[in-house]
């Protein structure tokens, strides 16, 4: 009888972690995120997070406010910092808004539905 399969073997014992010297793996704060957010009926609310410290969120704020017709807020988040809350779905024009400004496309996220 034959009992090896007891003994403590560990097959990854002697490989080295591929991600411990890397903290940012993974990591979405390089990115723009732009979600949409059911509220009650069909009232819905665009939130613009992760927004770069070159840009001032109140000036941008009311740039989209004027270009779009739409009210917003700017919310202060422990966690996600300054997001920018709008009325209704404003995802595509957000983006269209951004890259006409000189930020690149593949550095915004769009989520929703």
């Amino acid at each position: 009888m034959n009992v090896e399969n007891l003994n403590n073997f560990d097959p990854f014992a002697d490989e080295d972690d591929p991600l411990a010297g890397n903290a940012d793996v993974g990591s979405q704060s390089n990115y723009l995120h732009i979600r949409i957010q059911q509220r009650n009926g069909r009232k819905t609310l665009t939130t613009l997070q992760g927004l770069p410290k070159e840009y001032d969120p109140k000036k941008l704020l009311k740039a989209f406010k004027k270009e779009f017709a739409c009210n917003g807020t700017v919310v202060d988040d422990e966690e996600m910092g300054e997001v920018i809350q709008l009325q209704g779905d404003q995802r595509a024009k957000i983006a269209n808004f951004l890259v006409e400004q000189g930020m690149s496309r593949s550095s915004i996220k769009i989520h929703g539905f």
